[in-house]
């Protein structure tokens, strides 16, 4: 066996552990987001909160220890501390207020992108290939967007096609993880 060879070997049995471990990770967390949707949105909530407070820490620590801040640049950095780090908190205390704060937020930001989507579509409607396909889906993104903004609570739908489509993906990243690299070895 040649170094190559072996080298290639041990590339091919990289990525195969990659691809499963990415797929595994994958099709757990759409199951969990399948069978407890609130818990799981309610973890990735605090996940998310225990970040602000850990960048809120990192954040006052540069403006209390920085010796190249001015004065200014100091009181910054510690003010966005300070929000990261109340904001971090008051979201662990209440949780499940949080993730509906978290749930209409992202609502209502995934309509506007879409609505812009649709007009950006529609914009370059002279440059499209298509131009019945561009208008019918800047048709769509623009109605998906406005029916998300006033009514925010659809982001459920999306968690739970978000869990659907985790699962198809990593039965699909699996089967990836088996079938890697065999024609080459």
């Amino acid at each position: 066996m040649s170094l190559d060879t072996s080298f290639e070997r041990g590339a091919v049995t990289s990525i195969r552990t990659a691809l499963g471990v990415s797929g595994a990770l994958s099709l757990i967390v759409g199951i969990l987001i399948l069978v407890w949707p609130g818990r799981t949105a309610e973890v990735a909530v605090a996940i998310i909160a225990i970040w602000a407070v850990v960048a809120g820490l990192v954040y006052a620590a540069l403006g209390i220890f920085s010796r190249v801040l001015g004065g200014w640049g100091r009181v910054g950095y510690i003010a966005l501390g300070v929000l990261f780090v109340v904001a971090g908190v008051v979201a662990l205390i209440n949780l499940a207020a949080a993730t509906v704060g978290f749930a209409a937020f992202l609502g209502v930001f995934i309509g506007i992108l879409w609505i812009v989507e649709g007009v950006v579509s529609l914009s370059t409607l002279g440059d499209a290939a298509s131009k019945g396909w561009t208008i019918f889906f800047a048709i769509v993104s623009i109605l998906a967007g406005i029916v998300l903004v006033f009514t925010p609570a659809y982001v459920a739908l999306l968690w739970l096609f978000l869990g659907i489509g985790l699962i198809v993906l990593g039965v699909i990243q699996i089967v990836r993880a088996f079938m890697f690299g065999r024609s080459r070895l």
